[in-house]
């Protein structure tokens, strides 16, 4: 049963992260938008998770305090994600893009982000399959 529920969520963020991809080009390969500056973001996708992984790398889990480490790593993923957000409005408020196109953009950093976070809450705890083994 472990088994099929970890098939499910794995199944699911992988819809989780195309359903999001495709927003994202959708805000920018639409024939009314037809702009690529919004495909930035995908920097902000690949960065947000590596402060997070290098602390849990470093930081010793045992202890119930907290940790300075861990919380200067959750510290740059908020902004990192914040920034994800703030690029598309830029981008619209400076007209780089349409209105239209950051709605979607924005739409598209939730699920991603949604996804991204789905996946260390599935697969972030040290049990027999965990991500730490990728």
């Amino acid at each position: 049963l472990a088994g099929f529920l970890l098939v499910v969520a794995l199944i699911s963020l992988s819809f989780g992260g195309a359903v999001g991809l495709m927003f994202l080009m959708l805000g920018c390969a639409l024939p009314q938008y037809n702009q690529y500056w919004p495909l930035f973001v995908l920097f902000f996708y690949i960065l947000s998770p590596i402060p997070y992984c290098i602390a849990r790398r470093l930081v010793d889990d045992t202890d119930a305090t907290s940790n300075a480490c861990k919380e200067l790593a959750i510290f740059l993923t908020t902004g990192i994600v914040v920034s994800a957000f703030g690029l598309p409005i830029v981008f619209a408020r400076a007209e780089l893009i349409y209105w239209g196109a950051c709605a979607l953009v924005l739409t598209g950093n939730t699920v991603i982000f949604a996804t991204i976070l789905g996946f260390f809450l599935v697969f972030g705890s040290n049990d027999d399959f965990s991500w730490q083994q990728w």
